[in-house]
């Protein structure tokens, strides 16, 4: 039995004559994302629920093939794979009568390029569904004479092994019959449907001059029926993705460290070094967020503000405050080039403080890792108090992501205030915890940064900040205000704003704005007249 190699073919077509176990025009492709509990264990995530994702009938070919690695690209990895093909109508059928509705069982392997994994968000349509990138076969084994309890994978690639797993209870999540039977629920499963059945640990990425081989067998089983290799060959492809039309490939490190397999492997700071925004929001729930050590509480912490010029400040925008500051003779008090994630945020607290140095590969060794400064300050942040970061306004790495931004969020932070970058922006963005940031970027803080020190004097943004200041933050930027002139200062900008906004009211009603604004002489007279009578 043998699976059309149509390797040479180029439009894309099918000889299901060819086939002994049909593969007709529209034919299903259905793939499963995670059923082995060894890809569950490398992966760091087991899944409770099977889950799915459709593959085009374009990407199938048989053994012998090439496959082509784009230019531009870097991530293709492969997936050796149990193929399930469907030998009779399935539709709405129990577990128990599931697997004689499977006619046959060959190799596959589940080619994909991270490149445009993140940008396929779980489709994986650009990322898998490239010509060639389904490979089948070369023999089919047939379903009613093996146990699907008992099937073997194994992926070799330039004849070296790289992965071998069986199907026996312990070592998967759900078994093979239940992919047919939960997806009959959904859809007809017909004669020639196609469902791969998920990849064991040990894939990882190739590159053009590799080859790979995939497979399956029944070492149990009478006669010891066996796929025969699937064998594929990775070749230099064209490029020329065109950013007119759509997204370009893109590899970040969260993609480098799922096509390699770990961190290690490709070529990245080891897991224990890796700050911890590297994680997902889901991988540390704020339901179940521990409490900060009582280690991780610095002594001195800051005193809270008073409600009342809580609230005074949270109605006074920033160009005042800062107004009156320079009426003061303070001017360093604006934190440069920072801007809110989210327009429209509004933010007042007391600073904490942290401090990163510049990369040094000894010192971030020793600090970098474990529970480091930047996550002892993220466990430390107090309700109604602001983290400031001094990243010395370098962008190209992040300084939060979105687990310590669920952190500080889930502490009662008034905010964060970064002259770096943001990593996972769109998700802090969504937590609803105020950051304001010089930029937004994907690498983690051990590209550029060493965790060092908090609680001490910093400078962000090119302004001094000390443990107590109090921040606000709005649309046009953050500013800093000694706490010993915060209520003089708020009073007294709240006091121009209803000046301001009483020289409006005169400006709409037609009078020009020379003696105006600011008033002066009669204006000036008209003004404190009617301020007396507001009481």
């Amino acid at each position: 039995m043998s699976i059309d190699p149509r390797s040479d073919r180029d439009d894309g077509a099918r000889d299901s004559a060819s086939t002994a176990v049909p593969v007709p025009e529209g034919a299903q492709i259905i793939a499963v994302h995670v059923a082995y509990e060894s890809r569950a264990a490398q992966r760091g995530r087991r899944p409770e629920q099977p889950s799915y994702f459709l593959k085009p009938a374009g990407s199938l070919a048989g053994s012998g093939g090439v496959v082509e690695r784009p230019e531009g690209t870097e991530l293709l990895a492969f997936e050796g794979e149990i193929a399930l093909i469907i030998g009779a109508t399935a539709h709405r059928v129990g577990l128990a009568e599931a697997w004689a509705h499977v006619g046959a069982v060959t190799a596959a392997n589940d080619l994909g390029l991270y490149d445009y994994r993140a940008a396929d968000k779980g489709s994986n349509l650009r990322s898998k569904g490239r010509a060639g990138y389904t490979p089948l076969g070369p023999e089919l084994i047939d379903a009613r004479a093996v146990d699907p309890a008992a099937l073997r994978v194994r992926t070799w690639v330039n004849g070296e092994l790289r992965q071998e797993d069986t199907t026996a209870d312990e070592h998967m999540i759900f078994p093979l019959a239940r992919f047919v039977a939960d997806l009959s629920q959904h859809l007809v499963l017909r004669p020639g449907d196609v469902i791969l059945t998920g990849t064991p640990a040990g894939s990882s990425v190739i590159a053009p001059g590799d080859v790979v081989e995939v497979e399956v067998d029944a070492p149990d089983a009478a006669g010891h029926p066996t796929s025969g290799r699937l064998s594929t060959r990775v070749v230099a492809g064209p490029g020329g993705f065109d950013a007119a039309l759509g997204s370009l490939p893109t590899a970040d490190e969260k993609q480098r460290e799922e096509a390699w397999g770990s961190r290690e492997a490709a070529g990245l700071v080891p897991d224990d070094a890796v700050p911890a925004e590297s994680a997902t929001a889901e991988s540390a729930p704020a339901a179940t967020a521990p409490a900060a050590p009582a280690s991780a509480r610095q002594p001195g912490t800051p005193a809270p503000l008073d409600p009342e010029l809580r609230a005074l400040l949270e109605s006074t925008p920033t160009a005042g405050l800062s107004a009156q500051l320079r009426a003061r003779g303070i001017h360093g008090i604006v934190i440069e080039g920072v801007h809110p994630l989210t327009p429209g945020t509004r933010m007042v607290g007391v600073a904490r403080t942290l401090r990163f140095l510049p990369l040094r590969e000894d010192l971030f060794a020793e600090h970098g890792g474990g529970y480091n400064a930047q996550k002892r300050a993220f466990d430390a942040v107090g309700e109604g108090e602001v983290l400031v970061i001094e990243a010395r306004g370098e962008s190209g790495s992040g300084t939060l992501g979105d687990v310590l931004a669920l952190r500080a969020r889930r502490l009662g932070a008034a905010g964060v205030v970064t002259d770096g970058g943001v990593r996972d922006s769109a998700a802090v963005a969504g937590i609803g915890l105020p950051v304001f940031a010089g930029t937004r970027h994907p690498a983690v803080l051990g590209e550029r940064h060493v965790p060092w020190e908090a609680d001490t004097a910093a400078a962000c943004g090119n302004a001094a900040v000390l443990p107590g200041d109090v921040l606000v933050g709005d649309d046009d930027g953050v500013i800093v205000i000694p706490r010993a002139l915060a209520r003089e200062v708020a009073e007294a900008a709240r006091e121009k704003e209803i000046q301001d906004e009483w020289v409006a009211e005169r400006v709409a009603e037609g009078h020009p704005v020379d003696g105006l604004f600011p008033p002066v002489g009669t204006w000036k007279e008209a003004y404190r007249t009617w301020r007396s009578e507001q009481g």
